[in-house]
């Protein structure tokens, strides 16, 4: 059997590969959502409340493509829900992109610095590769359009600003607390890298804009 038929759209779609993904990166949500349990204490203890949602940004992101997976499982049928579908997978897609990477290198980053790499890191640098890897390869499986591609852009950025507004980024390595407009900048910039990848492989998957906005 040829390895290329791993990643082909057949294989992709077999619904017991669909399963244990989503069974994955469903309990990889859940570790992250506990990964963020001190910074979310921190937060609702001295912080305003709407904060909340803006502080755990990869487990966020890998909720969404966990939801991203059960409409491929589940195709929705109502009207709602068929709007819904590509909103929720585009921003699968950018926001994976974008934490997949970032996560990697602030840990490296961090390490260039002199912090020490524990197993930890290794782990969450293998998981976050994965994230950006699985959600490429799934974009040709889902039904990204311009405008939803845009939204989750637009959302993403907003999370930044945010996120470097009111101080609730994700707790840095503290060797690059004095690099955080650095950081800041290179966040804002991964964003707008990660959207611009999402467009680039919605189109190599053969769904250009103009073919999406005709319904073909």
């Amino acid at each position: 059997m040829n390895i290329k038929y791993f990643w082909s759209r057949e294989f992709l779609a077999k619904s017991w590969f669909l399963w244990l993904l989503l069974i994955c990166n469903g309990l990889g949500t859940i570790y992250g959502y506990i990964w963020y349990g001190a910074q979310l204490h921190y937060t609702a203890e001295f912080r305003p409340w709407w904060q909340l949602p803006f502080v755990p940004d990869s487990p966020t992101a890998s909720l969404f493509f966990c939801l991203a997976l059960i409409l491929l499982l589940y195709p929705p049928k109502r009207m709602a829900g068929i709007l819904l579908q590509p909103l929720i997978q585009a921003l699968a897609v950018v926001t994976s992109i974008k934490y997949g990477i970032w996560a990697c290198v602030m840990i490296f980053a961090g390490a260039a610095q002199g912090n020490e790499l524990v197993w930890q890191d290794w782990m969450l640098v293998a998981s976050h590769s994965a994230m950006a890897i699985e959600v490429l390869l799934y974009v040709r499986l889902f039904h990204l359009q311009s405008p939803a591609l845009i939204a989750a852009i637009t959302y993403t950025l907003l999370n930044d600003m945010i996120d470097y507004s009111f101080m609730v980024f994700p707790w840095l390595p503290s060797v690059l607390n004095d690099d955080l407009i650095a950081v800041e900048v290179f966040t804002f910039s991964l964003t707008l890298f990660s959207g611009a990848l999402a467009w680039w492989a919605m189109r190599a998957a053969g769904r250009a804009p103009r073919d999406m906005m005709s319904g073909r």
